[in-house]
C-alpha cells in the first residue's frame, strides 16, 4: 500500500485501542471494525498486512469513523451493518442492533426442529432488523416464516435485509404483537422490549442510542411478554412452542408468566455470558 502515513495497520490500531479502552467493553474488536471499513477490507487483512502503512485518505476516514465511536455512538450505527449468525443485516437507529447472545434462540431452535413438520409455520414478533426470522429462514429453507413489527421503518429495514440475503419468501410486514396475524403457528418466537423505564442501564454503553420503544416495557419489563404469552395462545398450532428472549434478571417472573397460562415444559437457556436469555414452552389445547 503506497502511503504518506506514518502509521503502520498495528500502530494504529494500538492507539485506537487504548483511546477506546474507556468507551467500550470490545475496544480492540471495535477498532478492528472500524479500520476494516475504512480499508475496505476484512479484518482478516489486518492481521496478515499488519506492518503496511496506511494512506492519508483512509486515515482520515479512519479518524472520523472513530471520533464518533468515542462519543459513544454503537458500531453497527456506524458501519450501517451488522453480523448476526451467518448474515450480514443493515442497522439503523430505527431498530435494535442484532446481539449475539440472541443466537442462543437460534440454536434452542435448531434443538427443537426435529419434532417441527418439515414446512413449520413460523412468527417473529418484532422483527427489527429481521434477524431471527431471516436466520431460521435460511436454516430451515422449507419453513414458511413470518415477521411482525410495529414500526414501519422497522418493517422496510427487514424487509431490505430480506432481499440482500436473498430470502424474499420470508412474509414481513407491520402488526402490533399479533393484531393482523391470522392463523396458527408451530412457532413463536420473539426478542421484544423487556427493560424496566427506571432500569439504569439505559444511560449506559450502546443502549443509549438505540430506540427506547424497542428496549422498555411497563411492568418492570414485563408487560409486552405477558401480552405475547397470553396471545400465541390463540396462535400456536396444539404442541407449538413459543421462544421468548428476556433480561439477565427475570427468569423466575418469565417463567412463572408461561406456568400461570398454561405452558408445558417451560425452561430457560442461558447466553453466551452464562446469563439466563431465553424462555420457552409448549401449549397445547383441546
Amino acid at each position: 500500500m503506497n502511503s504518506s502515513s506514518e502509521y503502520t495497520i498495528q500502530q494504529t490500531l494500538t492507539q485506537a485501542t487504548q483511546l477506546l479502552t474507556d468507551k467500550s467493553d470490545s475496544a480492540k474488536l471495535d477498532a478492528e471494525l472500524l479500520l476494516a471499513f475504512a480499508l475496505k477490507q476484512n479484518r482478516t487483512y489486518l492481521v496478515t498486512w499488519n506492518d503496511r502503512l496506511i494512506s492519508d485518505a483512509d486515515a482520515d476516514v479512519f479518524q472520523s469513523l472513530l471520533s464518533r465511536r468515542l462519543t459513544g455512538e454503537p458500531v453497527a450505527y456506524i458501519l450501517g451493518q451488522q453480523e448476526f449468525w451467518d448474515l450480514t443485516l443493515s442497522t439503523n437507529q430505527h431498530t435494535l442492533i442484532p446481539r449475539a447472545d440472541t443466537e442462543t434462540l437460534i440454536e434452542w431452535v435448531l434443538e427443537l426442529a426435529p419434532e417441527l413438520a418439515s414446512n413449520a409455520r413460523v412468527l417473529d414478533l418484532g422483527t427489527g432488523t429481521g434477524a431471527i426470522a431471516l436466520a431460521l429462514a435460511k436454516e430451515f429453507p422449507k419453513w414458511q416464516v413470518s415477521a411482525v413489527d410495529l414500526i414501519s421503518k422497522a418493517v422496510e429495514l427487514a424487509q431490505k435485509n430480506a432481499k440482500d440475503n436473498d430470502l424474499l419468501r420470508v412474509k414481513i410486514f407491520q402488526s402490533s404483537w399479533f393484531e393482523k396475524v391470522q392463523g396458527r403457528f408451530d412457532l413463536v418466537v420473539s426478542n421484544p422490549p423487556y427493560i424496566d423505564p427506571i432500569d439504569e442501564h439505559l444511560s449506559l454503553g450502546d443502549v443509549r442510542f438505540e430506540p427506547r420503544s424497542a428496549l422498555v416495557a411497563g411492568n418492570k419489563g414485563l408487560a409486552d411478554i405477558e401480552i405475547i404469552c397470553k396471545q400465541a395462545r390463540d396462535h400456536l398450532s396444539s404442541g407449538g412452542w413459543l421462544l421468548v428472549e428476556h433480561g439477565y434478571n427475570q427468569q423466575q417472573s418469565v417463567q412463572a408468566i408461561f406456568t400461570q397460562l398454561g405452558y408445558h415444559q417451560v425452561t430457560t437457556r442461558f447466553d453466551l455470558g452464562g446469563n439466563p436469555r431465553i424462555t420457552g414452552g409448549q401449549y397445547f389445547y383441546e
